[in-house]
């Protein structure tokens, strides 16, 4: 079995004595894809930012590429592109200049900028400023900026909200697509449905705790979908 490129270990955080996430564990290979699912609240934004290397956890410890957050942050972080589920755009950028800002900082050639925005179906209107962009198309702009260094991590946190169904499916193809690059992709979300058709592993999240994981291929042998494998994780069915 392949070396795993992400480890989770006991991931835990605590906020003025609150818990927010309660020993979170999971490890995986290079090329696959892990969704994590729960509604508002569930602890899966806290988790990805931990992964991320933007939040400090309270117990528990993130390895990515051997590489371990609490031993060298900077190179930890290298290793990932990182999509947040909200950003406050620059009012006076385009979608070309915003993407070029970043790809300076990442140390990205300036060509790959329109790779991306084309990945995205942003290309033919690269020159338009970002905040006259719909909900749908600032999530594409991010998925763009997280893809920009070719990242071995590729973290999004809520990626589908705010895409039409076209675009979720071309979301889809897009993570399958890197995949098959060998990127390691971990997202959230609470439309299930994306998971099933995206992920090869799940991991339900509830309160902060892991309630049930597994395969996506191992649960839909067992339940008619993710949806009804959720409810009986929560004990609803």
């Amino acid at each position: 079995m392949d070396e795993p490129i992400v480890r989770v270990e006991g991931l835990s955080k605590q906020i003025k004595q609150q818990s927010i996430v309660s020993d979170i564990s999971f490890s995986l290979s290079k090329g696959s894809i892990l969704a994590l699912c729960g509604g508002n609240g569930a602890g899966k934004s806290t988790v990805l930012r931990m992964l991320a290397g933007i939040m400090q956890p309270t117990t528990g410890e993130t390895i990515v590429n051997n590489i371990r957050w609490k031993h060298n942050r900077r190179l930890y972080c290298q290793q990932i592109g990182y999509m947040p589920d909200d950003y406050a755009f620059n009012h006076g950028l385009t979608a070309e200049e915003t993407m070029s800002f970043w790809a300076s900082l990442r140390k990205v050639h300036k060509k790959r900028v329109g790779e991306v925005l084309a990945m995205v179906g942003l290309e033919n209107v690269r020159k338009k400023r970002v905040t006259t962009f719909s909900k749908g198309m600032r999530q594409r702009v991010m998925m763009a900026q997280a893809m920009l260094a070719k990242p071995l991590l590729l973290i999004m946190d809520e990626p589908t909200n705010g895409l039409d169904p076209f675009w979720t499916r071309e979301f889809i193809k897009l993570l399958k697509q890197l995949k098959q690059d060998g990127s390691t992709i971990v997202f959230s979300t609470h439309q299930l449905e994306a998971a099933e058709n995206a992920a090869d592993t799940v991991i339900f999240l509830n309160h902060g705790r892991n309630v049930g994981e597994g395969s996506v291929d191992s649960f839909l042998d067992r339940y008619e979908n993710l949806y009804a494998a959720f409810n009986d994780c929560l004990g609803l069915e």
